[in-house]
């Protein structure tokens, strides 16, 4: 569930586009560079974040890119006409963000009971990857303490080895 959707209506930014099927390789760049931002899939060729310069600044580099590869696309911002659609959207973005977080906190508590060496590198990965979640995190879930504690106290056990 929800639980910083701010009173007030959200206002969004949606990249819609084309992209050839051939040759693969644009098509799935675009892809895993929309996953990385954690986009909320509308549907096939429109996806959308909430509204912000960031956000609206990568979604205008995907369709530069996209239209680079043959390819069309198009920038919009508005606000959804139906709070449940909006309250289903950013659900939706906020619980992969709640699985990925969640994802952290089991592999943070694993680590604790591998190898010195093992547990500085996993310290590592853990943080980039927590800084990666919370970049794309616009409607925190309630286990995101958890993630960042979980990792705070590998990082305090590691911190204590000689």
């Amino acid at each position: 569930m929800v639980t910083d959707l701010p009173p007030e209506r959200i206002p969004w930014v949606l990249l819609s586009y084309r992209i050839p099927r051939e040759p693969s390789t644009p098509r799935i760049s675009v892809w895993r560079r929309l996953r990385r931002l954690g986009v909320a899939q509308i549907s096939d060729g429109l996806v959308a974040l909430p509204l912000d310069s960031r956000n609206r600044e990568q979604l205008e580099w995907l369709a530069d890119e996209v239209i680079e590869h043959g390819g069309t696309a198009a920038i919009w911002t508005g606000v959804l006409a139906s709070a449940a659609d909006e309250r289903r959207i950013a659900e939706g973005l906020a619980e992969t963000i709640a699985h990925e977080y969640a994802v952290i906190a089991e592999e943070a508590t694993v680590c604790r009971s591998i190898d010195a060496g093992g547990r500085r590198a996993a310290l590592r990965r853990l943080r980039r990857e927590l800084r990666l979640v919370r970049a794309r995190d616009h409607f925190p879930p309630p286990n995101r303490e958890a993630a960042v504690r979980a990792v705070e106290e590998l990082a305090a056990l590691v911190g204590a080895e000689p």
